[in-house]
């Protein structure tokens, strides 16, 4: 009897635990469907402001990080940027053909590969900038100050959680908590 007991009271809590599969089923109530069509939508946003320049969004993402600390390792690009190597590597390909960064041999360790950026690189940065405060103000219009400081405390949230959870997280949420508290 008491077994009988144990078993409907897990069968209790594992139900509370587990929302409703058929809410899943559709897109609009799953967050990592939103984030992606949100992701997409602000990626081709800034796509279309920062192309005039040269740049892709792609090739965005590891000019952000480099102004705000240049000269990583490559596997430091890859985890700042939240990318596999793999992926940087291909990435830091583009952007040394387009000018923009240069690969220097660490002088402490010479398997480390360092990426700079060039004097182009960092000249766009100052025409760049404002172009991604433009995209932001347009994604987040309509918003008030509280419900953007709790949007960006709930994302990061998330970010940590999900970084927790995967065991080989390539992104550490913590590179992207600075300003979260403005």
């Amino acid at each position: 009897m008491a077994e009988k007991r144990e078993e409907a009271v897990s069968a209790m809590a594992s139900r509370k635990r587990t929302p409703n599969s058929k809410h899943w089923e559709d897109p609009a109530n799953s967050f990592g469907y939103l984030f992606r069509i949100a992701f997409r939508s602000f990626s081709r946003a800034l796509e279309r402001r920062t192309l005039p320049y040269g740049v892709t969004s792609g090739q965005w993402r590891f000019l952000r990080v480099l102004w705000m600390e240049d000269g990583l390792t490559q596997i430091e690009l890859s985890r700042r940027v939240g990318m596999r190597e793999a992926t940087t590597v291909a990435a830091v390909d583009g952007l040394e053909r387009a000018g923009y960064v240069a690969r220097r041999k660490s002088s402490s360790d010479q398997r480390k590969i360092h990426v700079q950026l060039t004097r182009r690189a960092k000249r766009l940065k100052d025409r760049l900038i404002p172009l991604v405060a433009e995209v932001n103000a347009l994604g987040l219009k309509g918003l008030s100050p509280q419900q953007i400081k709790l949007l960006r405390f709930g994302l990061l949230k998330i970010m940590d959680n999900l970084s927790r959870d995967d065991g080989d997280s390539y992104q550490d949420p913590r590179l992207h908590a600075q300003g979260a508290e403005d």
